[in-house]
């Protein structure tokens, strides 16, 4: 029933007449994916009621207004973890990334990347030497295409020690506001035998510990505020020593994307007051502030507390640091100074964080890989 049309007319017709297509999109046409079309809303299906056509295979065919280019402007390869597959490429982004000409291919890990494709652009988030020196080994024979991002560029922000050097050495002077990283240091090994490079080092309890390396794992990305020198022997090294800044409870979360600049706001941690250190001993959990569920954007905050950070200052911050780090795709963990007015530190950085977290991700994704496209579309033009 739907294998090449010679009288296209017919589905044609029957395609206008009824939009309410269940339908998955790959680079060639429809596949079944359990969504359907409202006019051009992607909605569930809720199963095949009269006067749906289920598309269930490949469909060349051509409309009077078409809600998809019929010719692809950039195709994504990507190698993603399973788990970042779903929560970034989420129907609704494919469906309005196709809607642009923009097609996601999954990269095959079993065979040569040189034998797959073309692609326009790599994006990956995969941990491991063997991945590093396959992409590595990709860029040099094929720099036409763009990877998403240099895996040079991404090792340093796996780790929390090179992660945030050169952040004094920022130009952000004519900026309506200042950044500095709280002090810190390294524990390699024997966090009980620390307690005394603390000391000379200049750091003041409370210290925030986290993991020395970010490997992709949850364990990672705990993070426990030790309130004394006798707490630090119950932290497994190698890890980071940060002194803790107290900002109202409140975290400023900036994704990058490109030069899209989103900022969302995360609970934290309380103040901590000298009579809490007086009091508190032992090490603290953190309480993940990463998930949406943290969000504080609509909550009732204090106005000094909850004022996002300056346009200009983030703009020209975001400039500095996609320069220092070679990064595209990344966000960057602020806290204002308590009782400051623009004071902020940064905390961490993350490549390629979990932009589904983001509200109305999909359109921001979107616009950057269509600006890629003009770009490239323009390079080409001119040579």
């Amino acid at each position: 029933m739907f294998g090449t049309l010679a009288s296209g007319d017919i589905e044609t017709a029957r395609l206008r007449r009824d939009l309410r297509i269940t339908a998955r999109f790959s680079c060639g046409g429809f596949e079944d994916l359990g969504m359907r079309l409202e006019g051009e809303n992607l909605v569930p299906y809720g199963g095949g009621g009269d006067g749906e056509v289920v598309v269930t295979e490949t469909v060349p065919f051509q409309v009077e207004r078409p809600l998809f280019q019929q010719t692809q402007k950039l195709v994504v390869g990507y190698a993603l973890t399973s788990k970042k597959k779903k929560s970034f490429l989420q129907p609704k982004l494919e469906f309005m990334a196709r809607r642009k000409g923009i097609c996601f291919v999954p990269i095959d890990l079993n065979r040569p990347l040189s034998e797959q494709g073309p692609f326009d652009v790599v994006l990956h988030k995969l941990l491991g030497k063997e991945w590093q020196e396959v992409i590595e080994d990709y860029q040099q024979k094929h720099p036409e295409v763009t990877v998403l991002d240099p895996p040079s560029a991404i090792k340093r922000i796996y780790n929390r020690q090179s992660m945030l050097q050169g952040m004094s050495d920022l130009n952000l002077s004519d900026c309506s506001g200042s950044i500095y990283v709280p002090k810190q240091m390294v524990v390699l090994k024997d966090s009980a035998s620390s307690a005394d490079r603390v000391v000379e080092a200049g750091l003041k309890f409370p210290l925030v510990a986290k993991p020395l390396w970010i490997d992709g794992s949850a364990k990672s990305h705990q993070l426990f505020l030790a309130y004394d020198k006798h707490s630090l022997a119950e932290l497994e090294p190698p890890l980071i020593l940060q002194e803790f800044v107290n900002h109202g409870g409140v975290m400023f979360k900036v994704f990058v994307v490109g030069d899209i600049i989103k900022v969302v706001r995360r609970f934290s941690l309380p103040n901590v007051s000298n009579c809490d250190k007086a009091k508190a001993d032992g090490i603290f959990k953190f309480p993940r502030v990463s998930s949406a569920a943290a969000s504080a954007d609509n909550a009732d905050l204090d106005p000094s507390v909850a004022e996002l950070p300056p346009k200009p200052f983030l703009e020209a911050l975001v400039k500095e640091l996609r320069t220092l780090l070679g990064l595209r795709l990344f966000n960057i963990d602020m806290i204002r100074e308590h009782g400051s007015k623009n004071v902020f530190s940064v905390i961490d950085i993350n490549y390629f964080p979990g932009y589904g977290k983001m509200p109305d991700y999909e359109p921001v994704v979107v616009d950057f890989f269509q600006n890629l496209a003009q770009a490239k579309h323009k390079k080409r033009h001119y040579k």
